[in-house]
Order: structure tokens, then sequence, then C-alpha cells
């Protein structure tokens, strides 16, 4: 069982279902209909969708300063658990590769309902910053959904946990859960 205390987040494949709205806005806005969630099985988009470069990064900006129409949902189960475990232990930490901290803590705030002294949001503007972060807070489990990322946290003695993705389906040693529920489970509340 896993110490709220010890426990941390990525936001984006995790909290927040980025692909989902990444698609949202292509459809909507680009009229590219010819993408589904399924096909996207690498985290660098550009390798495995057929969507013009320019417009992926178009695209992934646009989501990341929060200037988009679509709405960014959370992943089901999500707001319950936080909820749940913002009552046991606060503040909840969030670490994230995005470069900046704002919308997405906006976000968290206003779409979940938690209370801004229950959470704490940390854009470290890379995945390779992460490590260092959560290090220094002591935190030894880290749900993420990005594959690259969980090696290197495991090297530095953090305990990655896969959110199942399609673009993290290559075999790996690491526990994996595939919803909130399951992740539920293995908190000791």
């Amino acid at each position: 069982m896993i110490d709220p205390s010890s426990l941390a987040f990525d936001i984006d494949g995790v909290l927040a279902d980025t692909m989902t709205l990444f698609l949202d806005i292509a459809r909507e806005e680009y009229k590219i209909r010819n993408v589904r969630y399924e096909d996207i099985t690498c985290y660098i988009l550009e390798e495995c969708v057929d969507i013009d470069p320019f417009l992926i990064e178009a695209i992934l900006t646009r989501i990341m300063d929060g200037t988009h129409k679509a709405s960014l949902k959370p992943m089901p189960g999500a707001r319950n658990v936080l909820t749940r475990l913002g009552r046991q232990h606060s503040p909840i930490l969030f670490v994230t590769a995005r470069p900046t901290r704002e919308p997405i803590y906006e976000w968290i705030q206003n779409v979940l309902s938690l209370d801004p002294d229950s959470i704490e949001v940390v854009a470290t503007g890379s995945f390779d910053a992460k490590v260092d972060v959560l290090s220094s807070r002591d935190i030894s489990y880290f749900v993420e959904d990005r594959l690259e990322t969980c090696y290197p946290l495991f090297e530095a003695g953090v305990t990655p946990i896969i959110f199942k993705q399609p673009w993290n389906r290559k075999r790996h040693p690491f526990v994996e859960v595939g919803t909130w529920k399951e992740l539920e489970s293995l908190i000791e509340f």
C-alpha cells in the first residue's frame, strides 16, 4: 500500500485526458478526422500519426497555454480519488513537464473543484527535471504515462506507476494501472 504523503502525479495522460483534447482540436478546428486515440502509439506524435508536424506543434502549443475552445476533461474517476486523497493528505503534488504552471493549475482548481490549498503544481519544462523535483520532496511513488520518463525515475529511487495508454504499451518492469479506481486500490487510506 502506498502512503499518500509519498505519492505524486503527472498531469497529461494521467489526470487530464490531453490526447482526447488534442484529437478534438484537430477535428473541430483543423478538420483532421483520420486519427483515433488508439493510433497514438508513441509519445512523439510526429512518429505515429499522419498530421503535419507544424499542426501538431500548433495544437500542442494551444493545449499548453490553455487557448483552446474544446474542453480538457479529467480522466474518469480522478476527481473522486483526489478529493478523497486531499482529505487525508495535503497538498497533493502534481509534477508536469509543461513549460508553465498557471493554465493547468487553474484547470485543476476549476474543473476538479479542488481547494487551491490542497494542491501543488510544479511545471518543470522537461521530462528529465521531474526526477529532481520528486527526489527533493521525498516522493517514493509517481504516477506517469510516459514510459521513457519512468526509467530515470526508477534509477533515482522513485517507483513509477504506469497509467496505461496506447503510447506506453512496450514491455517494462513497472506496476500498471488502467483506471483511477485501480490506482485508488493501491493507496493506503
